[in-house]
């Protein structure tokens, strides 16, 4: 079993970690959303590697339909989390962070928000690993992403 804690933003209420190995960024944890959104400027995206995929891709959520540009990032990190070829939605919403991560990234996994000491607390089981392989699927009219744990050689074929 592997455990890791994430700090939370202190001066908001919703939980905001700070992803210090990504690129400095702050993270929205969202147990409703169906798939990761980056909120902030689409270059800033390009720049931490993030390779287009395709134009105006409808999703689901914040209230009903929308659409936005969909990406994918070689390797994700979060905190010692590691997700290979992650697809990420790019779409400026109001939220307090530049991505907001949904909660089924993080299937198989124990996780814990600790609003008292400000921690977002992460087990990976035995059974699990810190590679976590995400898909799209498509559910009705909703995007969705699954994931299963992965193996570290998951890594090095999504970056050849």
């Amino acid at each position: 079993m592997k455990q890791f804690t994430l700090k939370l933003k202190k001066d908001i209420q919703p939980p905001v970690a700070y992803l210090e190995n990504f690129f400095e960024t702050y993270a929205l944890l969202d147990t409703g959303a169906f798939i990761p959104i980056w909120n902030d400027e689409e270059y800033r995206l390009k720049k931490i590697g993030g390779i287009p995929q395709g134009k105006n891709v409808p999703f689901g959520g914040f209230g009903g339909m929308t659409s936005g540009e969909l990406y994918r990032i070689p390797i994700f990190k979060c905190g010692e989390l590691i997700f290979p070829d992650f697809p990420i939605l790019a779409k400026k919403l109001r939220a307090p962070c530049q991505m907001i991560l949904s909660a089924t990234m993080f299937d198989g996994l124990i996780y814990e928000i600790d609003t008292k000491n400000k921690n977002l607390n992460f087990t990976v089981p035995d059974d699990e690993t810190v590679v976590r392989n995400i898909r799209l699927q498509k559910d009705g009219k909703y995007l969705k992403i699954l994931c299963e744990s992965g193996k570290l050689g998951d890594i090095k074929e999504s970056l050849s």
